[in-house]
């Protein structure tokens, strides 16, 4: 999978190489972008969980190389701060809440970790360029660098719920984060609204399948399998620092 990675890495370096196939373009563009992140975590043995809500903020740039035939070809680079993680369902055998006795507050268990993620796409829009509405699909290998973890819970060790839990598997609860580095593939679509003299206008939506793991996935470490899913809603503005001068760009 490294190889691969690698591989997407240079076919997008050569892709902006030899851009000049179709209707020449030098635009490049730098901005912002915001949003909301779904988040859990694949385990294996399973973990019952919902999904984390957190925030994402970052920069964002776009090399924008060629129109070929109708596809506009743009290289597209983020650095995002993100907060990510699992929320556990933590429930009796009838998938009912568990408590403790004498406690009407549920038991609940959730792990917050923040990352600095780094995708890289290749992306292919459809539409306007300088002013009105384009459609886009990008794709790309996305990196990611653990920072921090916080964990919110009612969870009080040797200490019992009323009734039996659904699920059996609690190692994660006391295990921090064991690999630093993340990395994976993310893919998105979305639309652009371009205004002249003032930027580009982006809403997007985008899923990220982690391609690594949180925790060790040797025969003797205790989980096979430990990677994230995101699902990403991003808002994005860009302002043009470069523009190819030619009158027939619409």
């Amino acid at each position: 999978m490294r190889k691969f990675l690698f591989v997407f890495f240079l076919s997008i370096i050569s892709f902006a190489a030899k851009a000049q196939v179709g209707e020449y373009r030098t635009d490049f563009a730098v901005g912002v972008n915001g949003g909301y992140v779904l988040s859990n975590i694949g385990f294996q043995p399973d973990v019952p969980q919902s999904m984390l809500g957190g925030m994402t903020m970052g920069v964002t740039l776009r090399y924008t190389c060629e129109k070929y035939f109708k596809s506009i070809c743009a290289i597209v680079a983020e650095v995002n701060l993100v907060q990510t993680g699992w929320k556990e369902k933590i429930q009796g055998l009838e998938n009912q809440p568990l408590y403790y006795e004498g406690s009407t507050e549920a038991l609940h268990y959730q792990r917050k970790m923040t990352y600095l993620q780094i995708p890289l796409f290749a992306r292919l829009g459809w539409g306007r360029e300088r002013k009105g509405i384009q459609g886009f699909f990008q794709v790309g290998p996305q990196l990611g660098i653990f920072l921090s973890e916080s964990t919110t819970t009612n969870l009080v060790d040797d200490k019992e719920p009323t009734e039996q839990r659904s699920s059996n598997i609690v190692k994660q609860e006391s295990m921090p984060v064991e690999k630093k580095f993340d990395y994976g593939i993310a893919g998105g679509a979305g639309i652009e609204f371009s205004v002249p003299k003032v930027g580009h206008f982006m809403l997007e939506g985008r899923y990220y399948y982690g391609l690594g793991n949180i925790y060790g996935n040797s025969k003797s470490d205790y989980f096979g399998k430990s990677n994230f899913g995101q699902i990403v809603i991003k808002a994005t503005y860009l302002f043009d620092i470069v523009k190819t001068k030619n009158d027939k760009i619409k």
